[in-house]
């Protein structure tokens, strides 16, 4: 198993945590805006099964996305934006 001080392995659980939390929020979301109108609207069951396979799909999808860009922005560390020079300046 990895190493490190007590600290690292507790904030490395409480962000695969988050992500995994984030990530189905987000898919619950997605979910629900795309296969929503499936469950209010008497829809033809072709357009249902199109309707909730697309929602599950993508919802699939962002869910994955969203915890690898969690765990890797959590691997970079803080910080990171500086060094790679963005500092979020608009530049006004």
């Amino acid at each position: 198993m990895g190493g490190g001080s007590r600290a690292t392995r507790d904030a490395r659980t409480v962000e695969i945590g988050y992500a995994l939390v984030s990530a189905g929020f987000l898919g619950a979301v997605v979910f629900g805006v795309i296969a929503g109108p499936a469950a209010v609207w008497s829809l033809p069951h072709r357009v249902t099964t199109a309707l909730l396979l697309a929602g599950v799909s993508v919802a699939g999808l962002l869910a994955v996305v969203r915890v690898v860009h969690v765990l890797r922005a959590f691997e970079r560390g803080p910080g990171a934006r500086d060094r790679s020079g963005d500092t979020g300046a608009t530049g006004d």
